[in-house]
């Protein structure tokens, strides 16, 4: 009976030690995600649209996002939430002290302001598609005139001519090619473009030898810096390439 007594009074001594074993080692657990997990620095990339803080506010967002361990398996587990012309943002941890948020944006080509509501820009992507309805006006994006449109779906086409669509597509994505951002894009009713860049006017005419007249573009842009008149591409092909450009004051 002694002898089962004193068996029974170690057994509870070494589950005693285990407890307090295991109970030191969570607490040093703790003690290093308290002490060594917390955010010191937010790394953003990717981002154009949003400054580093907006992109930070968005992702550190609760009580307990001080703790970079905490914020990598929320993010693991969670997705971030939704803001307007981001498509998607993926979240690491780059040293126990680093947040590293890398910003995929949305590609946004052009907008087109609705007809039936004021300050409403329609923002689209590279295939047409509705990406956002916004009062936002983002700088770099060009407006698109000429356009009659007074009711859009998000992620729906944009309501326009499936000829003048592609053909519209195909200049706001060569221009973006060649870093030439135009403050408007005007759609004539003959399907042609005139283009809106600082103080040029550019007669663009038509899709036809589009990347030719683009790349031509490029090229003699630099040369009317500071400028004011309108050049005129729209008679431009492989047998005509001469350009004129009229100045005024």
């Amino acid at each position: 009976m002694i002898k089962e007594e004193r068996r029974q009074v170690r057994k509870r001594k070494r589950i005693g030690k285990i407890i307090l074993v295991i109970a030191i080692v969570l607490g040093l657990l703790a003690l290093i995600v308290w002490k060594v997990f917390t955010v010191k620095t937010v790394e953003v990339t990717g981002n154009e649209l949003y400054s580093d803080t907006q992109i930070s506010e968005s992702v550190l967002n609760d009580k307990y996002s001080w703790n970079t361990l905490y914020v990598f398996f929320k993010y693991k587990l969670t997705d971030t939430e939704a803001i307007p012309f981001v498509d998607s943002m993926e979240i690491s941890m780059k040293i126990p002290h680093t947040i590293q948020i890398e910003v995929y944006e949305k590609g946004l080509l052009g907008y087109v302001t609705l007809e039936s509501e004021q300050e409403q820009y329609v923002y689209f992507d590279k295939d047409g598609l509705v990406v956002e309805i916004s009062k936002r006006v983002i700088d770099d994006v060009p407006e698109i005139t000429g356009l009659s449109i007074d009711k859009v779906t998000e992620n729906e086409t944009l309501p326009v001519n499936n000829s003048l669509l592609k053909d519209l597509l195909n200049l706001t994505q060569t221009l973006k090619k060649y870093s030439i951002t135009p403050t408007k894009i005007k759609c004539t009713d003959g399907g042609e473009f005139v283009l809106k860049i600082d103080k040029i006017k550019v007669n663009f005419g038509g899709a036809d030898d589009l990347e030719d007249k683009i790349l031509r573009l490029s090229e003699i842009l630099p040369k009317l810096d500071g400028q004011k008149g309108t050049l005129h591409l729209e008679n431009y092909s492989d047998q005509t390439t001469d350009i004129v450009f009229e100045k005024s004051e």
